[in-house]
């Protein structure tokens, strides 16, 4: 056998998403290009930012938690200046200030530099991101991740804030949990969580599934696998910069009611008890409903749900009930819309309501203090039409999911009989739990 022969079987596989990945770097360049106007310049004119549309936490934050002069969680700052991000971001900001402090000589240079490392790195897990999600489709929806590579939400927000790395990490997750590979699914699924936090929202979706069929083994495996991760990223910080490490959360539970979220709708408005009662509280009793609702979803269901479909609606009643949803919180969503039901109609008018939202948060921003540029931007009830386009339409979305659960002859992905291609030991899985069979 010759050796091209025996690349062949290896070529052959990789040709397919040989397109994807060239969309994908279109797209990150494009994310690049958007925000040309701030990268030459504009970030230091807070309304040049806003009227460019071309805000991101990236440059800011290299001067405001002192990344220019020490590391992140050791640094002797004040606490509110701490990094306010879990571990493996923390480590990313950390690594590439050094590489920006050894090129350049002065720090406004050196933030431009660490914004433009943070960026290749951040299309590198967008074309990653894009090519696992296209692994995980299969090949009868092969072409799916175009709506990640290129989506005009993805490309807007792409480069606002770090992002990219967990939605990379989750995709990793989800493609060893297809192939079997319990312990690397836990492994990415517990690094995933020290980046950003939502993905532990796939737990629950895998204990749910993992319930109705009793495919305990792969379960526990996979958190075990996750646990040790996190330990081993986040205990030297818990050890040895205990302040440093606690900020995030911290952060995360003495936070009030900000942008995005439909609390501060209510808070702005002085609803009843909706606008009125302690959010924090709020927010959970309102994601533990919904979590409620998802496993009686879930159990109940005619035939066990998809993978992709019990991580989407967890996700979206995660957003939909937290105390922020700024704009990059797309890129957590999209790859798991589109993986539980790839319609275009939806999506497509999700996206407008995510690039409404994305203009109009900046346009906002204008007119508040201490900008109060109310000739250059909107007001409040202009502003709240875009938080709650994102949520009625992904409110749509959700319905149309619960429909295909309960209707899985409506399901897209489950045609010519194709169970869960994305499940692991879940696919053609028989039932073993389920609320018909506890009531009988």
């Amino acid at each position: 056998m010759t050796s091209t022969e025996a690349r062949a079987p290896w070529v052959a596989r990789a040709v397919p998403y040989l397109p994807l990945g060239l969309i994908a770097a279109l797209g990150a360049t494009l994310a690049y290009v958007v925000r040309l106007p701030c990268r030459t310049g504009g970030w230091n004119d807070q309304v040049s930012t806003y009227t460019n549309f071309c805000y991101t936490d990236i440059y800011p934050l290299y001067f405001d938690r002192a990344l220019a002069t020490e590391n992140p969680y050791f640094a002797h700052v004040p606490f509110d200046k701490q990094v306010e991000y879990p571990v493996v971001l923390g480590e990313v900001m950390q690594v590439f200030s050094w590489i920006a402090r050894a090129l350049e000589p002065d720090h406004v240079s050196q933030a431009v530099r660490f914004y433009d490392l943070t960026v290749v790195l951040l299309g590198v897990c967008l074309v990653a991101g894009v090519l696992l999600m296209a692994a995980v489709a299969g090949p009868t929806r092969r072409w799916d991740p175009l709506w990640y590579a290129i989506s005009p939400a993805v490309v807007l927000a792409a480069y606002i804030n770090w992002d990219l790395v967990a939605g990379a990490l989750s995709m990793g997750m989800l493609l060893a949990w297809k192939r079997q590979r319990q312990v690397a699914a836990g492994v990415l699924l517990g690094l995933a969580i020290a980046t950003k936090f939502y993905p532990l929202m796939f737990l629950g979706a895998l204990f749910l599934l993992t319930w109705r069929t009793a495919r305990w083994r792969p379960f526990l495996v996979t958190l075990g696998a996750a646990v040790g991760a996190w330990l081993v990223v986040n205990v030297p910080f818990m050890v040895f910069a205990w302040e440093g490490w606690r900020r995030f959360y911290v952060f995360s539970q003495e936070r009030g009611v900000d942008w995005g979220s439909p609390w501060l709708f209510f808070q702005n408005k002085g609803w009843p008890v909706l606008g009125e009662a302690d959010v924090s509280k709020l927010g959970m009793v309102s994601l533990a409903i919904l979590c409620l609702g998802i496993a009686v979803l879930t159990l109940a269901a005619p035939r066990r749900p998809r993978l992709a479909q019990i991580c989407f609606l967890a996700l979206a009643a995660f957003m939909m009930t937290n105390k922020v949803w700024s704009p990059q919180f797309v890129l957590w969503l999209v790859p798991f819309a589109v993986l539980a039901r790839p319609n275009w109609k939806p999506l497509v008018l999700w996206q407008l309501a995510e690039v409404w939202y994305f203009v109009a948060i900046w346009l906002y921003l204008l007119a508040q203090p201490p900008l109060s540029r109310d000739d250059l931007g909107i007001g409040d009830d202009t502003y709240f039409t875009a938080v709650w386009g994102r949520i009625i339409t992904i409110g749509i979305m959700m319905a149309f999911v619960v429909r295909d659960v309960l209707r899985p002859d409506k399901d897209v992905v489950r045609q010519a009989d194709i169970d869960d291609q994305a499940g692991g030991v879940f696919d053609d899985a028989p039932d073993r739990f389920t609320l018909q069979s506890a009531l009988r």
